[in-house]
């Protein structure tokens, strides 16, 4: 196998070995999302596992000596001479270069919406607290604790009863 493409599978092997699938598999909350990630998942291992296996070995060398005891000198060495011709053309990788900066910039737009979906979870969770505690005091509340809380709704009801506004 040719340099570079014996770089490429190291690089892939590696990856393998430091992506935090777990960790990736905690942060999804919907089924949909679940059945993409384990879809993304098993293809990545398929892909590995083809360039850990296949593609990474090196061809046997061809024993010449055996085959022109059985079939005759000529004919191997115009298939030695053959082969020997054959060149493999060496892998040149100009597709990173060209995606490798997109892929950075994304990597930039996925820590700023991780950064905002951070932040609207903590509010969200406030918020779900307050309404937990409301349902709690629910049914011992005053309107002015109430009120107290929503000044808000306590200035639309003020307005509605000065204007005689009754909601129909």
């Amino acid at each position: 196998m040719s340099g570079a493409g014996k770089k490429i599978v190291d690089v892939a092997f590696k990856a393998g070995k430091t992506i935090d699938w777990e960790g990736m598999a905690k942060l999804l909350v919907s089924d949909e999302a679940r059945k993409e990630f384990a879809t993304l998942r098993r293809a990545f291992d398929e892909v590995n596992t083809q360039l850990q296996t296949k593609f990474s070995q090196e061809p046997e060398p061809i024993d010449w000596e055996y085959y022109r005891k059985g079939i005759g000198s000529r004919l191997v060495d115009i298939y030695k001479q053959a082969y020997d011709e054959v060149k493999i053309p060496q892998y040149v990788d100009n597709v990173t270069p060209q995606y490798k900066p997109k892929f950075d910039a994304l990597l930039v737009e996925l820590k700023e919406a991780e950064q905002k979906s951070l932040k609207e979870s903590e509010r969200l969770e406030k918020e779900i607290a307050d309404v937990q505690e409301l349902k709690m005091k629910l049914s011992t509340m005053t309107a002015d604790e109430y009120f107290a809380k929503h000044p808000e709704l306590k200035k639309k009801f003020d307005d509605e009863i000065r204007n005689d506004y009754w909601g129909y």
